[in-house]
């Protein structure tokens, strides 16, 4: 679909959104589309439905088009790559997860230079045109091509962004929408007062908070659980004892996909904890390669452990471009969207504060879009910074998790704050967002309910989880598994896919 470049230009130069749609299974029932986002930013909505919609409830597949595209800039649409080829784009990223000494922090920052000098030379117009609020824009146009009156949504995640961004440029073409998995938005672009100057975007949203919340919950479960987790009795102590053994002793890894061997760090332990996190019902198997490298079983093993946890994360497929461009397009939207410090030392300051602070995910999550420090763009004047207080047309249901360890509960309860029309549906439960990938029948027919007839859960609604992740109700349906793995697949920060070597 052809959109402008330019929405300041709009018969100014025209480019690329990649779409695809599953018509609805009963035409003479169909209420119109469903419009898909799977986050990131840099998640692929193609991919995202392609691989998820078959196995939606058959009574959404019946009545909605099930509609997903890229956004502009991301994969399949009009794309921002910096580089000749993806293996050039992987070369300039550091040998680590993430920084946690000040050397480690120097190679990001050369890192970051590197990147930013790239998308400055070679990135082309779309570089200035990735903010969030044009992939909304990009949105009222679909579903004008898509002959409705309103966007009826589900987004995930950053998803929960975009589904903002519309709801407020766009409230009165608001129809049923789910925004699942939420970011608080004042957080992700200015913060609160002097946050845009002296705290970046990666800590201003809480993301530390949510995965230590998170990974409590892990050691109070595991050790409930006894028997059934590989890790169970303190824990926590012993989770700590490694991490620690680990900051001075790195183990050996053998992938057994490549037969290569690799060193597995501090870093890489936070992150591979990290994406387990995302997806309780991988719970145990994260206890079983924590207990292994805490008795250091050999590389073979502990590759074994590692790949399957890759796998059930839904990271182990092979790229379908020969050139998928996250390293730039993650930043290519957080970056245009958001406002953060431009001085290096208050990145590093912020850092400090935020392990003392959150503990262990603190450093990780800090870093997360340290490309924002030099990136080129000027997409500043296209994107939307609030008020996000617009009454719309129709009541926006929130889906927050307690224990949610990328997006913590408290953007959900912001935004359902923010929203005038908005209804609140809280998941008792851990991982990253709830509908479709929780496994909660709760969750689940509140939300599907609601996208059917408009009817909300009543205020205050708490779905409690069902049983626990080392319980016998821990293997999760089908369909829970690929909806959670193709989530988690477009959700998770780069520092975790490198600790899982998955790039």
């Amino acid at each position: 679909m052809p959109v402008p470049l330019d929405y300041g230009d709009p018969q100014g130069e025209q480019i690329g959104i990649s779409v695809i749609r599953l018509p609805a299974g009963d035409p003479s029932q169909r209420l119109g589309s469903l419009m898909l986002n799977p986050g990131g930013p840099g998640g692929s909505g193609v991919e995202f439905v392609r691989f998820v919609a078959k196995v939606l409830p058959l009574e959404l597949r019946a009545r909605f088009d099930i509609v997903g595209f890229d956004p502009r800039g991301i994969n399949l649409s009009t794309p921002l790559r910096c580089f000749d080829t993806f293996d050039e784009a992987l070369s300039i990223l550091p040998p680590f997860a993430f920084p946690v000494t000040p050397a480690e922090e120097e190679t990001l920052r050369e890192s970051d230079d590197q990147l930013a000098a790239a998308c400055a030379e070679r990135g082309g117009a779309i570089l200035d045109h990735m903010s969030t609020a044009d992939v909304a824009r990009d949105m009222d146009l679909l579903r004008g091509a898509l002959g409705d009156e309103k966007v009826n949504y589900v987004g995930n995640s950053y998803g929960s962004i975009l589904g903002q961004n519309y709801a407020n440029l766009f409230p009165s073409r608001v129809g049923a929408f789910v925004i699942d998995g939420v970011t608080d938005p004042i957080a992700w672009t200015t913060g609160q007062g002097q946050d845009a100057e002296t705290t970046p975007i990666g800590t201003r949203i809480g993301s530390a908070d949510g995965a230590q919340r998170t990974l409590e919950e892990f050691f109070r479960l595991c050790d409930a659980a006894g028997p059934d987790c590989a890790l169970a009795g303190d824990s926590s102590g012993r989770f700590a004892a490694l991490a620690e053994r680990l900051r001075g002793d790195p183990t050996s890894i053998t992938d057994p996909l490549t037969g290569d061997t690799f060193t597995v760090t501090y870093n890489d332990l936070i992150g591979l904890t990290l994406g387990a996190l995302y997806a309780p019902f991988i719970w145990p198997d994260l206890a079983f390669i924590l207990a292994d490298l805490e008795q250091r079983l050999s590389p073979e093993v502990l590759g074994q452990r590692l790949a399957a946890i890759r796998t059930e994360l839904g990271l182990a497929a092979a790229p379908q471009e020969e050139y998928p461009n996250f390293v730039e397009g993650l930043p290519g939207v957080g970056c245009s969207d958001s406002i953060n410090p431009r001085s290096f030392e208050a990145w590093q300051s912020a850092a400090d504060a935020a392990e003392a602070t959150y503990g262990y995910f603190g450093r990780l999550w800090n870093w997360a879009l340290s490309a924002c420090r030099a990136w080129p763009s000027t997409a500043g004047e296209d994107r939307y910074l609030g008020p996000w207080t617009a009454q719309t047309s129709s009541p926006v249901l929130i889906v927050g998790n307690q224990f949610d360890p990328a997006t913590p509960y408290h953007g959900a309860v912001t935004a359902s704050e923010l929203l005038p029309n908005a209804a609140l549906l809280t998941y008792g439960g851990w991982g990253h967002t709830a509908y479709l990938s929780a496994g909660n029948f709760c969750v689940d027919s509140h939300v599907t309910r609601y996208l059917l007839t408009g009817e909300l859960p009543e205020a205050g609604t708490v779905c409690p989880p069902e049983g626990s992740p080392f319980g016998p109700t821990s293997a999760a349906a089908l369909s829970t598994a690929q909806v959670g793995a193709a989530v988690h697949a477009s959700t998770l920060p780069e520092a975790v896919r490198r600790a899982l070597r998955a790039e």
